[in-house]
């Protein structure tokens, strides 16, 4: 089984999983001191979380709805606070696989993201500093933040394209083209 094979069959197992946990509706519902911040460290009454697999395990049963963010188990549902998007893609690497290539992301807690076309790259402008905000669709409604240095690698992977009189930077993965901005600007 080549590399690009058990990176997708890693991501179907733990999207069966997450499959099963969307129909877990509890009746108890409330708020809990916790928050992630824009880095995406986690936070509980202001004190970061020291244990990386108490964040995975909370990561895991982490849900949004209507833009707020749940832990959500058979028995309980706890809104938390979350600064920008709950995981950072720190890592990005190309593998290319019997003519198929492939973007993958590494999040800060260790998922991996295979970029295709319901992993897709959106690149955002901030208003007040007219930077770039990449986001990586993880899974369900949940987005990872590309770090700036995994933006940097990315932009290292792209191709210019001219349409519509403009020039583009794209990257290609699993067939699927994604814009990551103009280089007009």
């Amino acid at each position: 089984m080549s590399e690009l094979d058990q990176i997708l069959s890693a991501i179907k197992s733990g999207e069966s999983i997450q499959a099963d946990r969307r129909h877990w509706n509890p009746r108890q519902q409330g708020e809990i001191d916790i928050r992630i911040a824009a880095d995406g460290n986690w936070f509980h009454e202001g004190r970061r979380f020291q244990r990386a697999a108490m964040v995975k395990l909370f990561a895991s049963i982490l849900r949004r709805e209507d833009n707020s963010y749940y832990l959500v188990t058979p028995a309980e549902k706890l809104r938390i606070q979350v600064e920008d998007a709950p995981f950072v893609a720190n890592l990005v690497e190309r593998i290319d696989d019997d003519g198929e290539t492939a973007i993958v992301f590494t999040t800060n807690i260790g998922e991996r993201i295979v970029v295709d076309a319901d992993h897709a790259i959106r690149v955002d402008i901030d208003a007040h500093t007219r930077e770039p905000r990449p986001y990586v669709h993880l899974r369900d409604d949940l987005e990872a933040l590309i770090s700036r240095s995994a933006f940097f690698d990315l932009l290292n992977l792209a191709h210019e394209i001219t349409r519509d009189g403009g020039r583009y930077l794209t990257v290609t993965s699993m067939g699927q083209e994604f814009e990551l901005g103009s280089t007009d600007e």
